[in-house]
């Protein structure tokens, strides 16, 4: 681990920003030089029905995903100096947005894969570019575990630090196993012997809810709970038992929701190991965890806190200030691009260099694996100073919406 030396200057100095949480991906012209040739034909046939449904992806603003100067210089006028890259836009023969897409059914999976596997050629490429400033997240499906792990050595051999993106498998998918199935094991074996870290994206693992007007109403009221419920699955399903040194992240999912899910999960584990049973619901021995739920998450979990609000600040000390990275959601409309200074500034009142850089950076750098001396220059450069920051927000900005186009 090479996280450098974050040390400021406690009164002048500026803050080293690393989000841990962007989005970045490439045009369907790029993807076609990285998409393996024998699906050329049919990526060229699928591209000529493809209608694009996201704005962001359709106007100017698509460009931020792989330009590298519209996107350096909005990043770094924002003072973010390094990021987290997760996927955003729409990989060779995806149906949809590529969080949002279920996992291929068995008649799409080769597809799909070659899709995924070219967006990670991709992205090495991209990260590449910039080696100091990126971490890149790779792809993975779990419809086949030897190729998940094919894929899993990939990322790892070609320098991603950011880790894989684990897929969502949501309740309503029968194709795929669930992640706590023991076939997965072995999988899980691979990631911890080699330290590539598991990343699950919040607004992911949602159900189909069908072709109704009310079904993004259902979406936006549920989706909270299925985000979370890998973290459920990978603690209760033993996989941090038997997996003890597996790095797992959960990002852009808030955190507020995670001190009272622990304490009701150590409830939970502690009643069954003592009675064996929970009202008329008897556990076998194999139902007893050794640690509680709130042991498994020091020992396993961080969390990429995105744009958090007041009530996730407010949870960064149970959750542990070792384990809370800031996130931006560059280039999203709802992340806090380019009001990073203002949002900081409204979040935070009052926390101290030391904890801000902490939060800011450092935990970042650790996991992800940052130099934050090479990245200092710019730091000193772009980032907000301490005594910026320790100024309270007493306004919002005027016509911020209006401003944001204009970054644009």
């Amino acid at each position: 681990m090479t996280t450098g030396n974050a040390t400021i200057d406690r009164a002048k100095g500026h803050y080293t920003i690393l989000t841990a949480d962007s989005h970045a991906g490439g045009s369907h012209a790029a993807y076609r030089e990285y998409l393996d040739p024998r699906f050329h034909e049919d990526f060229d046939a699928w591209r000529a029905k493809y209608r694009n449904p996201f704005k962001d992806l359709g106007d100017q603003r698509r460009l931020r995903n792989w330009d590298n100067d519209m996107r350096n210089g909005q990043q770094e006028a924002d003072g973010v100096v390094g990021e987290v890259i997760f996927p955003n836009t729409v990989p060779p023969f995806f149906p949809s947005f590529v969080l949002f897409a279920a996992p291929p059914k068995p008649e799409d999976y080769q597809h799909r894969l070659a899709g995924i596997r070219a967006h990670n050629r991709w992205l090495v490429d991209f990260c590449n570019e910039f080696p100091d400033k990126r971490a890149g997240i790779g792809q993975i499906f779990l419809n086949d575990v030897d190729d998940a792990i094919e894929d899993v050595k990939f990322i790892k051999e070609n320098g991603l630090r950011g880790g894989l993106l684990l897929p969502n498998i949501p309740p309503d998918v029968t194709w795929v196993k669930p992640v706590y199935d023991p076939q997965y094991d072995r999988l899980w074996e691979v990631i911890q012997d080699i330290e590539v870290p598991i990343n699950v994206h919040g607004g992911t693992g949602a159900p189909d809810y069908g072709p109704y007007p009310f079904a993004m109403l259902f979406y936006i009221n549920e989706v909270g709970f299925y985000s979370q419920r890998p973290l459920v699955q990978f603690i209760l399903g033993g996989i941090f038992e038997r997996f003890p040194r597996l790095k797992f992240v959960i990002t852009e999912a808030g955190c507020a929701w995670v001190p009272p899910l622990l304490e009701r999960l150590d409830r939970t584990i502690d009643q069954i190991r003592k009675t064996g049973q929970t009202g008329e619901i008897r556990y076998s021995d194999e139902n007893k965890l050794n640690k509680l739920a709130s042991e498994y998450f020091a020992q396993n979990v961080w969390m990429g806190v995105s744009q958090p609000g007041p009530a996730d600040a407010a949870a960064r000390h149970k959750i542990g200030l070792d384990r809370y990275m800031w996130g931006s959601d560059y280039p999203h409309d709802e992340g806090t691009h380019p009001y990073t200074r203002e949002h900081l500034r409204q979040v935070f009142p009052g926390v101290g260099p030391d904890e801000m850089q902490r939060i800011l950076a450092e935990n970042c750098a650790e996991l992800y694996d940052f130099d934050l001396a090479k990245l200092a220059p710019e730091a000193a450069k772009y980032g907000p100073t301490v005594e910026e920051l320790a100024v309270p927000l007493d306004k919002l900005p005027d016509n911020p919406n209006e401003a944001l186009l204009k970054a644009v």
